[in-house]
């Protein structure tokens, strides 16, 4: 006999999602692929590795790629057992107890936002060389002149997802779909013609060519800087969006983790090639433009002009999609902790608009505080640097917040893979603990002050060279002192139990693994076992 739940995992799993669910392998993979987004993070940062390590900085997005790589399979793991849980929020929460859930989740909430800001300013990067149209503000060659219009272009994009945002995930599933269609196009296309121009052989990334002069660890040190280029694409791995999507897809504990997997990987493969055939391609290297206009430079110099504005107009597509598919993951994660009651007015922020199926106000509210930190940074010289700084190293925490509990439980004998699903067997121990010292690492880089990346210009505040830090551990300590003395009587965790053994769904009346139903409040819509739909509290 059939269970009328057959055919779906998730109300199998007694579960009914109040938000819309999208489906299929492309729609799960194609959002995971939008957030990392290869041509967005390598248009955006390529400059700034060129800058600091010269065409040796390439060696940075290999080793990125096997940092993010562990922290990307724990998230499976994690996925497979707890497919609704997570990610960060609820992950946490069910490893390390609701204050580290709360903390986990408000890091990421915050990181989110701010990466909603970055990637915003990529604009800059690219509308302004296909036509001197888009500086608006003054000639660009103002000491702030960039950073002033790149905060009126960026706030124009993140005025645009909010409204998309806003109007469902159907339309947002349909976006993704189309425009990671048009990147993976124009990126592969871009690897075809950048390979028919090569000028030089891959030995010229193996020289220092004189970088890492002056710095404390030499072209060590000068690497460990442009670092920052590589990790600013691959750092959304397992983030809310690479996993989400699979949760929300017709079989969540398989879903999941391919997504994940899926969208690392193909990041890593297409954009590492459009790394080294674009060093490889320029006409020349040691021009300074390469160092100031990046990838951008390369199209108009290397390619012809038309192809090579084609070509920036779908990097304009590829920003416009990461934008709104990180604008989505901060509404989602915003709506989970309020539905938790974890954030001030929260009986607000998770309610959820019944024509559209999307929590409208989150999505207003993270639109104003990503175009504030935007206008904060109008006179920032280094507001490309800087934002995405703070970006990676609060996401980076965010993740240990779930990868270090996890390591403990695995060093007390108490994690257990789910069965049958994704497991790393026992090479899991080792890549936990990478997964940790990664993060740990990537954090402590990204902290230290450093003149060239958020300091670099006259006259040298103490505050902008030490930013990164101020802004973290604000954000960390100011979050958390608020919880504990307001917030943490009134949250409701949702920590999934682990998974009883399978039953028939019709006779199973528990919630396993799954956080949409709250311990004290019902907010399912109505299913077929008859359960009451509820409101948040206020």
């Amino acid at each position: 006999m059939r269970s009328r739940h057959d055919g779906d995992p998730l109300k199998a799993l007694s579960c009914e999602p109040e938000l819309k669910r999208i489906s299929g392998n492309f729609h799960t993979t194609a959002a995971g692929i939008s957030y990392i987004s290869i041509l967005t993070g390598t248009f955006l940062l390529f400059y700034f590795g060129v800058e600091f390590a010269g065409s040796g900085h390439w060696w940075s997005w290999p080793l990125v790629f096997l940092g993010q790589l562990m922290v990307a399979l724990c998230f499976c793991e994690l996925a497979a057992r707890h497919p609704v849980a997570g990610p960060v929020h609820g992950w946490s929460a069910t490893l390390g107890g609701p204050h580290l859930g709360w903390l986990g989740g408000w890091m990421m909430l915050t990181a989110t936002t701010v990466s909603l800001s970055a990637v915003a300013l990529a604009y800059q990067m690219t509308l302004p060389q296909i036509s001197p149209f888009f500086q608006f503000v003054g000639t660009g060659t103002g000491r702030t002149d960039a950073a002033a219009n790149a905060v009126l272009l960026g706030s124009g994009l993140i005025v645009f997802t909010t409204l998309v945002n806003a109007f469902g995930v159907t339309l947002m599933a349909r976006i993704n779909s189309a425009g990671t269609l048009v990147e993976l196009i124009a990126a592969v296309t871009l690897i075809a013609l950048l390979a028919a121009l090569l000028t030089r052989g891959p030995g010229v990334s193996t020289g220092t060519a004189g970088y890492g002069v002056g710095e404390s660890l030499g072209y060590a040190g000068a690497c460990l800087t442009a670092l920052l280029a590589s990790a600013y694409v691959m750092y959304g791995s397992g983030s809310d969006t690479t996993s989400s999507p699979g949760g929300e897809s017709g079989d969540p504990s398989r879903g999941a983790p391919r997504a994940i997997l899926r969208a690392l990987i193909a990041s890593f493969l297409i954009g590492g090639l459009i790394l080294l055939f674009a060093l490889l391609a320029v006409p020349d290297l040691s021009s300074r433009r390469l160092s100031v206009d990046g990838l951008q430079f390369v199209m108009v110099s290397a390619l012809d002009p038309a192809i090579g504005e084609i070509v920036l107009w779908c990097v304009v597509i590829a920003i416009t999609v990461c934008a709104l598919a990180v604008h989505a993951a901060g509404i989602r994660l915003a709506f989970k902790m309020a539905r938790d009651n974890c954030l001030p007015a929260s009986s607000w922020l998770a309610r959820v608009s019944p024509r559209f199926g999307t929590p409208v106000i989150p999505t207003i509210v993270i639109g104003l505080v990503a175009v504030g930190v935007l206008v904060i940074n109008i006179n920032q010289p280094r507001i490309f640097s800087v934002i995405t700084s703070i970006a990676i190293t609060m996401i980076s925490m965010a993740y240990l917040m779930v990868t270090l509990p996890m390591l403990v439980q695995r060093l007390r004998g108490t994690w257990r893979p789910e069965e049958g699903r994704f497991s790393l067997g026992r090479f899991g121990l080792p890549v936990n603990l990478l997964a940790v010292l990664w993060g740990i690492g990537m954090s402590v880089d990204l902290v230290r002050p450093r003149p060239a990346v958020s300091n670099a210009e006259s006259p040298f505040p103490w505050y902008a060279r030490w930013s990164v830090l101020l802004f973290v551990g604000i954000v960390a300590v100011g979050g958390f002192t608020y919880y504990w003395l307001v917030q943490r009587t009134r949250t409701r965790t949702s920590t999934p139990a682990p998974a009883p053994a399978p039953a028939p769904a019709h006779m199973n009346p528990q919630q396993p693994d799954c956080n949409v139903v709250l311990p004290t409040v019902d907010v399912r819509r109505p299913t077929a076992g008859g359960a009451e739909t509820g409101r948040p509290p206020k």
